[in-house]
C-alpha cells in the first residue's frame, strides 16, 4: 500500500517528500470503500493527494471531494470522496429513484442534476411532529442554519455549509435527490454512536488471538436495524436540546439493554454499569455519515465514541436484550469482513486500530 501511494504521488508530480505523509498515518485514515485521499494541507493550501480512484483524472478527483475533520487531529485533514451509499438508486422506504450521479459529478463545483420531487412523490412532506416544516414552498417558513436555532443544533461537524436561497446544501456534494427525504431536519441531522467493546476470551480466560494476524480479537455490541435489516452500532438521533454524551448513554441503554422495559433492581444495576463504563469513552470519529437517507438538502452526521470494557466486568456481564427500534442484538467479532449499516464499518476499524486488535485477514 505505502509503495503504491508513493508511486502515485511521484508520478502525479506532487510533493516529492512524501515520508511525512505516510509514516504512521495511513493506518489511521478513515477509508471509504474503494477510495481514499490524504493531505495535511488546508483546502486553500498546497497538499499532497493520494488516490486509488480508478479512471478519474486528478483534477476531477480534486473537484469531487470535500474536506472533513477527522480523528487525526486539528492540524490534519483527510479528503474523502463523494458519498456512495447516499447515491444508491432507490431512496429507502420509497419507490423514488435518484438521478444518477457519477463520481465526477458529485461536487457542486461541477454541472449536475438531482431529482426534484413533485407533490405526489414527496417522501416525507409532513413527517412527525418534531420534524422541520417544508421550507421549499413559496410561503414556507425560514430556518436559521450554521447556528443553534432555538433548541435545534444546525451546526455541522464539517464546518460551515452553503445555503442557497435559504436551503442548506449537502457539504459532501450531490446525492441525486432534493428536499429532506425521511430525515427530520433540513441540513445536518446529528446522531450518537456508542461503540461498546470487550476482548474475545477463551474458556481458560485468555484473549483469543486471530490465526492470521496473531492479534487479539475484539467483540462489539451490534444491533440489527428494523428498517433495513442491516447490523449496526446501537446508536440513534440526538434529541433537540440534548447533549451528545446523554444521547450516547440513552441510545445504548434503549437499544442494546432494553432499559425501557426494565424496572427495580435490574434497571438500577444496568444503569450503574452503563454509567460507570460511559465515564471513560474515547471519541473516534466526528463528522459526515454516508447514509442512504441523505439528500442534497439533509444529511446525517455523528459522533462515534468507544467504550471499552477491558476486563469484561462491566456491561459485558449483563445479558443483551434488543429494544426500541432494534430487531436483534449480539456481541459481534470485529474484522474487515463485517458488513454494517452506513459508515459504521469505518468507525469499527478505527476502534480496532486504536486498541491494536485484529482487523485485516
Amino acid at each position: 500500500m505505502v509503495k503504491t501511494v508513493k508511486n502515485d504521488l511521484l508520478e502525479a508530480g506532487l510533493i516529492p517528500n512524501v515520508e511525512k505523509y505516510l509514516n504512521g498515518l495511513l493506518s489511521s485514515v478513515w477509508i471509504v470503500p474503494q477510495t481514499f485521499i490524504y493531505s495535511d494541507a488546508s483546502p486553500s493550501g498546497c497538499g499532497a493527494w493520494v488516490s486509488e480512484c480508478a479512471g478519474m483524472k486528478w483534477d476531477e478527483i480534486g473537484l469531487s471531494l470535500k474536506w472533513l475533520k477527522t480523528p487525526l487531529g486539528e492540524n490534519s485533514n483527510i479528503m474523502i470522496p463523494g458519498h456512495i451509499k447516499a447515491r444508491q438508486a432507490v431512496y429507502p422506504k420509497s419507490k423514488v429513484e435518484r438521478f444518477p450521479v457519477p463520481d465526477n459529478k458529485v461536487s457542486w463545483m461541477l454541472n449536475g442534476r438531482s431529482t426534484a420531487l413533485s407533490d405526489t412523490q414527496r417522501i416525507n412532506s409532513a413527517g412527525p411532529v418534531w420534524a422541520d416544516p417544508d421550507i421549499m414552498q413559496e410561503a414556507g417558513p425560514s430556518l436559521k442554519f450554521n447556528c443553534v436555532d432555538g433548541n435545534v443544533n444546525r451546526i455541522s461537524y464539517t464546518g460551515h455549509y452553503e445555503c442557497i436561497e435559504g436551503i442548506p446544501r449537502n457539504p459532501c456534494g450531490r446525492t441525486g435527490l432534493m428536499e429532506r427525504g425521511t430525515l427530520g431536519k433540513w441540513g445536518p441531522n446529528h446522531a450518537a454512536d456508542p461503540i461498546v467493546t470487550r476482548w474475545k476470551i477463551s474458556q481458560s480466560g485468555e484473549k483469543v488471538l486471530h490465526s492470521c494476524s496473531d492479534k487479539p480479537i475484539l467483540k462489539f455490541i451490534s444491533i440489527r436495524r428494523v428498517d433495513s435489516g442491516e447490523w449496526a452500532i446501537p446508536g440513534g438521533m440526538v434529541d433537540a436540546g440534548e447533549k451528545v454524551s446523554q444521547a450516547l448513554k440513552r441510545e445504548f441503554g434503549e437499544e442494546a439493554m432494553n432499559s425501557l422495559a426494565l424496572e427495580g433492581e435490574k434497571l438500577k444495576a444496568v444503569e450503574e454499569a452503563v454509567a460507570d463504563l460511559f465515564e471513560h469513552g474515547v471519541e473516534v470519529y466526528r463528522g459526515y455519515v454516508d447514509d442512504p437517507r441523505n439528500t442534497d438538502n439533509a444529511w446525517m452526521e455523528t459522533m462515534a465514541v468507544n467504550y471499552h470494557d477491558d476486563d469484561g466486568n462491566s456491561v459485558a456481564k449483563f445479558p443483551l436484550h434488543a429494544g426500541d427500534d432494534a430487531a436483534a442484538v449480539q456481541w459481534h467479532d470485529v474484522g474487515s469482513d463485517i458488513k454494517l449499516y452506513a459508515s459504521h464499518s469505518s468507525f469499527i476499524q478505527l476502534v480496532a486500530e486504536r486498541l491494536r486488535a485484529h482487523w485485516h485477514l
